[in-house]
């Protein structure tokens, strides 16, 4: 809710306060009311003080309640990939992460989730497996140089849990997914967040079936990203 929004909640608190104070005179026939002060000079606090404590009490509810905006830190972000090949376990690292999310206490349907990652930003366990995910064999990251993930429904399940519906795109294929998300807002800085989300994803299912009688279908995505306020949407 807008600043706007959220002062004018606090006159209605005060004004209710005010009119709790007065008494209406009137003269039927000439068709005026006066309002004076119950008590002159003296101001009762045990009313305009719990009026205006709700004033504020609905303002910081309905702020609370409010649609919240937030810029992953690309700097303390990162998307592990992990799979099978050659009967052990590979990994492949992706950085330079950027994008946003909308969190709103109130109503998870507003909740959403934005990511974009560079393919160039990506580094494996070495330079020779680092190359050829990079080339067309995998990513082919020179015609298609970003992955993107944009969320379609966020499920709060409590405690914290989320469940993400989204698109998820790589090389200009684009495949429904679920993230299984864990969101942390208590951190040691308050203005920041933390989630922590992973899937599992069909690498043939986005053109990269190269090797695949070595290297295993199925690619594991964690995904651990901080990010900082940034504006109330």
């Amino acid at each position: 809710m807008k600043s706007v929004q959220r002062l004018a909640l606090l006159m209605v608190g005060m004004a209710f306060s005010t009119f709790t104070l007065c008494k209406r005179q009137s003269n039927k026939k000439q068709g005026w009311h006066v309002y004076t002060l119950n008590t002159p000079g003296i101001i009762n606090m045990t009313r305009i003080v719990p009026a205006i404590a709700l004033g504020f009490l609905l303002s910081s509810f309905s702020l609370y309640a409010s649609p919240v905006g937030y810029r992953i830190n690309a700097q303390e972000t990162a998307i592990t990939l992990s799979w099978q090949a050659f009967g052990d376990m590979s990994q492949a690292r992706l950085g330079n992460v950027t994008g946003d999310i909308t969190l709103n206490a109130g109503n998870d349907s507003d909740d959403t989730v934005h990511v974009s990652i560079p393919v160039a930003g990506l580094n494996a366990s070495n330079p020779l497996l680092s190359w050829q995910m990079k080339s067309s064999l995998f990513f082919d990251a020179e015609r298609y140089p970003n992955i993107t993930f944009t969320s379609s429904r966020v499920v709060a399940l409590g405690q914290g849990h989320y469940r993400i519906l989204g698109t998820l795109a790589v090389k200009n294929i684009a495949r429904p997914v679920i993230l299984d998300a864990l969101l942390n807002d208590k951190t040691t800085r308050p203005e920041n967040i933390s989630l922590h989300a992973s899937t599992t994803i069909s690498r043939s299912a986005f053109n990269m079936a190269s090797f695949a009688a070595l290297v295993d279908d199925h690619v594991t995505i964690n995904i651990a990203i901080q990010a900082r306020l940034h504006r109330a949407v």
